[in-house]
């Protein structure tokens, strides 16, 4: 299914496990409980896609477009996930597990991380503007050089997070 246009389509609780979707046009696709473990989706455009209660190896998401996607609830299999560069504004991220994630000049802007697991993860250089982390879990995370709104950190865990200036949170 590599280049795949798969654009506005229903693929409520598929099993594409191990499918292989890169460079796919899954732009608005309706991927509500799918299973996409160990799936391909290197540079696929899942823009506004419906990826809830979705099984996802974010391992294999490098470069995917997500950006107004709804990964509410989403189960991101596979620790330390792939997810430098990637486009997530605006998208829903709530109770997602994002454990030691890779999200190295991810824009996050405006995205709901409420309840996310983000221990561990990198996220240098991230835009972080008008991102929702009421009660994210942010220790030791890396966030030198990130742009973020402090306000928006109330009763989340910073507990040996790297701050963008640096310093380590206490």
């Amino acid at each position: 299914l590599s280049q795949a246009n798969l654009r506005d389509t229903n693929l409520w609780g598929a099993n594409l496990g191990y499918a292989k979707l890169e460079n796919a046009n899954l732009k608005n696709a309706n991927l509500l409980g799918a299973n996409l473990f160990s799936a391909e989706l290197e540079n696929a455009d899942l823009e506004n896609a419906n990826l809830k209660n979705a099984k996802i190896d974010g391992d294999n998401l490098k470069g995917a477009k997500l950006k107004q996607a709804n990964l509410k609830d989403a189960k991101l299999a596979g620790e330390n996930a792939d997810l430098e560069n990637a486009n997530l504004e605006g998208s829903n991220l709530e109770n997602a597990n994002l454990l030691g994630a890779y999200l190295k000049n991810a824009n996050l802007s405006e995205a709901s991380l409420e309840g996310a697991d983000l221990r561990g993860a990198n996220l240098t250089n991230a835009n972080l503007s008008k991102t929702y982390l009421r009660g994210a879990n942010l220790r030791g995370v890396n966030l030198r050089g990130a742009k973020l709104d402090t306000a928006n950190f109330r009763d989340t865990d910073l507990k040996g997070a790297i701050m963008p200036d640096g310093s380590i949170h206490p």
